[in-house]
């Protein structure tokens, strides 16, 4: 790349929030982003024919020069090529050479050495072992760039001998280079480690399983029957996303075999201390959910109206025998991914034009809310678990009192949304979150909301906007549940009544606490419950017109496009401001103060990259110091809009970001300061 290079792959996402990972992980992490078609003619045929049909997680670029160019000239190559971007992105480099580099470090490669030395293809997969663990795979059509392969080769040798790699003797004619590498705890894993690599013709091969190696490169002339291309999985994706974007788009392809990935990932990268706790993977495939059998598309930057775009299937056909709208068409848990299509759903009148970010999901809750038994019985480890919390609420003698089908689920509607934004000036408590539910009895759920938290010493009663409204106070914990204990969160069991009280009391003392202001409503329709008081009132003060986001030009920008790409009816419609969208983490960021943050995201970043330590705060890894004001990079960011379609074997979810040279001038926000 010209200037300041890019040594990671971008990431499409759907909000702002995960375009943090898209412009600032783009420089941190070690895997590109999923592209298109394969240019005829290359060095190989097209990966999909030589990764074998084990392969749990694969990606693609169809050409990577033309990739390359592409990306440069999309908004987040123009950011990361900004003079007041390069102090960062070279501390974020000296990071990832320290920590070995990731997948690729470990490799010897880095991004810049794969896309320097692509004269056509670059493929990355993940594929299983007999053993059942990870090996890694690259692939590279070098054509056009034989002299900088050759370097490359000699680069990576002298790398492997800078990390005291012993040279292993090739068997007879094998053309591998093969590396035994000492055990490193920086590296992730300890025992064998390999790395061996090849040129062989006009293709480059990489990978840390010689024995796989040497297969790949044996197939490299006419591919193999049993390769990730015959899966019928990856055939569905590739057949329902492939053509929605042009052959000469140099797009990103990429696939994945979700649960079958992460058991292989956890055998691969087992946790340095044993931790307690449900094994989620385990859990999710006894629940059903293996019914997903693949999830893969593409991914385009400039195709020339949009900075980027991107087409995404999740293949999960009904089960034999089973009828694809019914309920019934996967086992126990899974029959709660029931989304179905709509004809509008579009803002509501009361989400304020100024917001960071809106998504509304249609998502069956009465069927969930039957179907989760199991799932929730199996994440606690015993069976009746869910029925005896449901049963508590309604008969205990000191709880609410209620029936929870009748009196609050019975009442909603399928439609949920959620409304982000944060206030200024941004510290660790900016963000703002407002989760709405339709209500098709609002009275009756009114009642039931009252007569839980009329209950609950924690929670006070307050005017909100003339509404009757319940403040959380004087402790923090998640999302007020009317006292039902939801997955993941410890659930009473069925003990004495006292036990059972100990233990939500030791709970809520010892837990993080997720929003610690929350504050809960129904109005307008709806249920709310929001993380701060002022962003609910934001809200309910919205009285539609001019004031609701439906009305500005970006919104209708996006959802025009979004329609001509994914016309019909939709599950999921979402918009999102980058810019507004990005501010708070980066923020944070540069002030170094990203592991105080409060908000959702800054919490599973903590739970991901801490010590799992209750109490302690994790040491912030990037020195955020070295960014640039936000004014001076803002304008690098555009709008965001995805929407998502039920299919009968699945989902569909497109999304696009428009430029901000499309976009109206910046919409006013109405200052918002956080509570003292």
């Amino acid at each position: 790349m010209d200037g300041t290079r890019c040594h990671q792959p971008i990431h499409c996402s759907r909000r702002g929030v995960a375009i943090v990972a898209i412009v600032l992980g783009s420089v941190i992490s070690g895997l590109i982003v999923p592209a298109t078609v394969v240019a005829a003619d290359g060095a190989f045929p097209a990966s999909e024919k030589i990764f074998p049909a084990t392969t749990r997680g694969w990606l693609s670029i169809s050409h990577g020069p033309e990739f390359r160019n592409r990306f440069n000239r999309s908004q987040y190559g123009l950011l990361l090529k900004d003079p007041s971007m390069k102090p960062f992105i070279e501390s974020v480099r000296k990071e990832i050479e320290a920590s070995n580099g990731g997948r690729l470090g470990r490799l010897g490669l880095t991004l810049d050495d794969l896309l320097e030395v692509a004269g056509g293809e670059y493929a990355l997969g993940a594929v299983e072992s007999s053993a059942g663990k990870l090996a890694t795979v690259v692939l590279v059509d070098t054509t056009g760039h034989e002299a900088e392969a050759r370097g490359l080769i000699e680069r990576m040798n002298q790398r492997m001998t800078e990390q005291k790699g012993t040279k292993i003797a090739a068997i007879g004619g094998d053309p591998l280079t093969v590396y035994q590498l000492p055990a490193s705890e920086n590296s992730g894993r300890s025992g064998d480690q390999r790395v061996a690599f090849a040129l062989a013709g006009n293709a480059l091969v990489v990978g840390d399983d010689p024995v796989l190696l040497t297969q790949v490169i044996g197939t490299l002339g006419q591919g193999r029957g049993d390769c990730v291309g015959s899966l019928p999985a990856f055939g569905a994706v590739m057949g329902r996303c492939q053509n929605q974007v042009p052959t000469t788009a140099a797009a990103v392809r990429w696939y994945v075999d979700p649960l079958p990935f992460a058991k292989a990932y956890q055998a691969t990268n087992p946790p340095r201390e044993k931790r307690k706790g449900p094994d989620y993977v385990a859990i999710l495939g006894r629940q059903g959910f293996d019914a997903v059998k693949g999830a893969g598309g593409v991914v385009v930057f400039d195709d020339g109206g949009h900075a980027l775009r991107h087409h995404t299937m999740v293949y999960a056909p009904p089960l034999a025998g089973r009828q694809p709208d019914s309920v019934e068409r996967f086992n126990l848990a899974a029959r709660m991914l029931q989304f179905p299509n709509v004809e509008d759903i579009g803002p509501q009148p009361w989400v304020p034009r100024d917001v960071s970010g809106w998504t509304s999901l249609q998502f069956d809750l009465k069927n969930a809310f039957v179907t989760v038994e199991s799932l929730v019985d199996d994440i606690v480890g015993e069976k009746g678990v869910y029925d005896d919390v449901i049963a508590s609420v309604k008969e205990d003698p000191d709880g609410p009192q209620i029936d929870l089908e009748k009196d609050l689920v019975g009442c909603l509607g399928n439609r949920m949304t959620l409304v982000t934004d944060h206030a200024t000036p941004i510290g660790e408590d900016s963000e703002r979150l407002l989760i709405a539910v339709e209500a098709v009895d609002p009275e009756r759920v009114a009642a039931t909301v009252a007569k839980s938290m009329s209950i609950d010493p924690d929670m006070a009663k307050i005017d909100v906007q003339g509404n009757v409204a319940w403040e959380l106070i004087d402790r923090s914990m998640a999302i007020p549940q009317l006292e039902v204990e939801l997955p993941g969160v410890a659930v009473p069991q069925a003990d004495h009544d006292d036990d059972a009280h100990r233990r939500r009391a030791k709970l809520r003392d010892r837990e993080e606490k997720l929003l610690p202001h929350s504050v809960v409503t129904v109005a307008q329709g709806h249920l709310f419950v929001a993380s701060h008081r002022d962003i609910l009132e934001r809200v309910l003060a919205t009285q539609g017109g001019v004031e609701s986001l439906g009305s500005t030009a970006d919104y209708a920008q996006v959802a025009a496009e979004l329609n001509r790409l994914l016309p019909g009816k939709a599950a999921t419609r979402s918009f999102s401001r980058e810019d507004e969208a990005i501010r708070p983490a980066y923020e944070m960021l540069r002030q170094g103060s990203m592991p105080k943050s409060k908000s959702l995201t800054g919490q599973v970043l903590n739970g991901i990259l801490g010590d799992g330590k209750p109490g302690t705060v994790r040491t912030q890894r990037l020195d955020g110091s070295t960014l640039p004001d936000f004014e001076m990079v803002r304008r690098y960011f555009g709008t965001v809009g995805v929407g998502m379609q039920s299919l009968p074997d699945g989902w569909y979810v497109t999304g696009i970001t428009l430029p901000r040279s499309q976009q109206e001038p910046e919409v006013a926000r109405r200052p918002v300061a956080p509570p003292q």
